[in-house]
């Protein structure tokens, strides 16, 4: 095992929540902590792949609304934006972001066929990283992120708050991290009824409660069927090392 997962990624990390006073809790085996490892790894797989779908829908959503509203270059018009220093940084992620994939047929298609080679909207969209789309959003006047924020039924507030709760949950999940016994940075706002609760904002049950919201019922139908089958397959992982609170089956 150690041969293929490194001793720093797998017991360093997943032993944490096996110990009390820096010591292993009594009767604690190794495989254990292999167990945490393969529950994390796979959690992490099936998010990640409902992310995806959101996130996608997030980007033709934000593309059709900005730029019928604008036109296809509206979005290097700083008057467009709530704040334009702010907007400036994000423009320029954007031509970075255009650079490291100018070979994409997104980027490529434009820069050789059209006389300037100046790229739309509707394609720069396809090569920004989750994070740069969650900038954008944020940083819209509220009108514009309002009429967004429809199509998903949720006030902007809130979903300004999950997308970039997500853009972050999706960056553990693509770069290996762990979700299990962490306390997430960028923390998404929750419903009051939820927190009256005990619910944790800083936690992956948090966010996936908000993903239950977003997304459309076949992807969350199939992401709650693989939860349960993974919480099933590996019942010595703890969920409250995750935010699940006692009645988590019925609020998801």
């Amino acid at each position: 095992m150690l041969n293929r997962v490194s001793y720093y990624r797998l017991v360093k990390a997943y032993s944490i929540t096996l110990k009390e006073n820096g010591k292993y809790i009594e009767a604690t085996t190794f495989e254990n902590i292999v167990d945490l490892y393969l529950f994390d790894m796979e959690l992490r797989h099936i998010l990640f792949s409902l992310i995806e779908h959101i996130e996608v829908h997030l980007r033709a959503v934000i593309t059709n609304y900005f730029s019928l509203k604008y036109g296809n270059f509206g979005y290097k018009d700083l008057s467009n934006y709530k704040k334009k220093n702010f907007q400036k940084s994000t423009i320029k992620e954007l031509e970075r972001e255009i650079k490291r994939n100018k070979k994409s047929p997104f980027i490529h298609n434009f820069e050789k066929n059209y006389e300037g080679g100046e790229i739309p909207f509707y394609a720069v969209i396809e090569v920004a990283s989750f994070g740069t789309l969650s900038k954008m959003y944020k940083n819209m006047v509220n009108e514009d992120k309002k009429e967004i924020a429809k199509e998903f039924e949720v006030d902007y507030i809130y979903l300004e708050s999950w997308i970039e709760n997500l853009s972050y949950v999706r960056n553990i999940c693509a770069h290996y991290g762990r979700l299990y016994g962490a306390k997430l940075t960028k923390t998404p706002k929750l419903y009051k009824e939820y927190l009256n609760q005990g619910i944790s904002n800083n936690t992956i049950f948090a966010s996936i409660i908000n993903l239950k919201i977003l997304a459309e019922d076949d992807y969350y139908d199939k992401f709650h069927s693989d939860l349960l089958e993974i919480i099933n397959k590996y019942p010595s992982a703890e969920l409250n090392h995750l935010g699940f609170i006692r009645n988590w089956q019925s609020i998801i």
